[in-house]
């Protein structure tokens, strides 16, 4: 196999390394994924599953703060977006700066940069998805935004006209009646549904495992329970990746290590303030009355994966720092949200209840790009709640920069710069 200059080291082996290493192998050269876990584990393995070009709209809106300071006294089984009291000067100063970009200019301008990632991340998947056969239940029926108020359902319409006029990307209204024929699983009564056709879902955790299977045929190696803590430097260049299994060399390193990447700030002499924002989901067999469109109920934001062979509700989002506990009242809010509008919304046995942590950025813009202080190396993270939609992109743009082509979309507005 051409090195095309010598091994890549990627550190992390979640879908937005898994992707790089893909790009990278297919360009010729020689990769190694570095996994302190399992590889494909956690926000790769649990998450929704969406594939979502309607995404394009940043966390950041305008009154989104409002929000999320709220969301401290509701507590954490009555609110979608739970912050829990404590003392932390980096989430402080995280808060701070995200309520600084919610506005419209600041907000139209991170969805110019998610609406180029998304529509090239959708293309790719497809490319990818068909070429290599990959067996992950990926399913293209679009998306349904659901509505339990006229007034709510109503006000959407400003932002799904805002997002056509300056993007491209629009839903349909499905009115009440609408809705009722055309996903049954729904309660009668509800106000109505929004439908964006260019979204598709896939099972995670089986793109992961198809994932890993190519991989090793294209000759990667992954590496598990393999914790990086630095790199041995050379002056401005990285020789090897420091682990818990001691020095592997490498000529380039890819650090994408989602929400744990801020671990490593010290050695990679630069600051990359993620905040891990836990999401949860309960993965459960398909009921009965089972919804035949992925839904999204927008008034407590939760969602429904019909997959092929499987049922999840996830989503909420909970700031308690690197908390490894599973909170009851988080799932308790999914189940209790989901029953509000589903004729059935669940099943037994559960088979799995789950949390991961998001890497979230206060501009809500992944950071893709060179690392400052080491000539050989590169991070790929800060995907928000959109790692799994952006993975394809990005695996993409990381071999075009290892291999110093020109990126095919503008990385600038994803900088590490930015962050300082």
């Amino acid at each position: 196999m051409n090195s095309n200059g010598g091994p890549v080291v990627i550190v992390g082996g979640g879908v937005i390394g898994a992707m790089s290493a893909w790009y990278l192998s297919q360009a010729g050269h020689d990769v190694t994924i570095l996994e302190r876990d399992r590889f494909g584990a956690a926000c790769s393995h649990g998450n929704c599953g969406y594939i979502s070009p309607s995404h394009v709209l940043p966390l950041t809106q305008p009154g989104a703060i409002r929000g999320a300071l709220s969301s401290i006294f509701k507590g954490p089984s009555r609110s979608p977006v739970y912050v829990k009291p404590r003392f932390s000067p980096a989430l402080i100063k995280w808060l701070w700066r995200f309520s600084r970009r919610c506005n419209k200019r600041d907000m139209l301008q991170a969805a110019a940069s998610l609406n180029e990632l998304l529509q090239s991340s959708a293309d790719l998947y497809a490319e990818l998805i068909e070429s290599q056969k990959i067996q992950c239940e990926w399913t293209r029926v679009g998306l349904l935004n659901v509505f339990q108020t006229a007034a709510a359902f109503e006000h959407f319409e400003e932002s799904n006209t805002l997002v056509r006029e300056n993007f491209g990307v629009g839903a349909v209204p499905w009115d009440s009646k609408t809705l009722e024929q055309k996903e049954p699983a729904l309660k009668p009564g509800l106000a109505g549904a929004w439908y964006f056709d260019c979204d598709s879902h896939i099972r995670p955790d089986k793109l992961m495992s198809e994932m890993r299977a190519r991989l090793e045929t294209a000759g990667v190696r992954i590496v598990e329970n393999c914790n990086v803590t630095g790199f041995v430097k050379e002056g401005q260049r990285a020789r090897a990746a420091q682990t818990n299994r001691g020095e592997i060399a490498g000529n380039r390193f890819v650090v994408a290590a989602g929400a744990l990447t801020p671990f490593l700030n010290n050695a990679l002499g630069c600051n990359i303030p993620i905040q891990p924002g836990k999401g949860y989901s309960i993965t459960m067999p398909r009921p009965e009355i089972c919804p035949t469109y992925p839904l999204i109920f927008e008034e407590h934001r939760v969602a429904i994966t019909p997959m092929q062979s499987a049922y999840r509700i996830g989503s909420t989002m909970e700031f308690a720092g690197y908390d490894r506990s599973v909170n009851p009242k988080r799932l308790e809010y999914l189940t209790v949200s989901a029953k509000l509008y589903l004729k059935q919304a669940t099943a037994e046995p559960v088979i799995e209840r789950w949390y991961g942590w998001r890497p979230m950025t206060w501009d809500s813009l992944p950071i893709i790009d060179r690392i400052p202080s080491i000539n050989n190396g590169w991070v790929a993270a800060g995907h928000n709640m959109l790692g799994l939609s952006l993975g394809a992109v990005t695996g993409k743009l990381v071999s075009e920069m290892v291999g110093n082509e020109t990126p095919h979309l503008d990385i600038r507005p994803l900088s590490v710069a930015r962050m300082q």
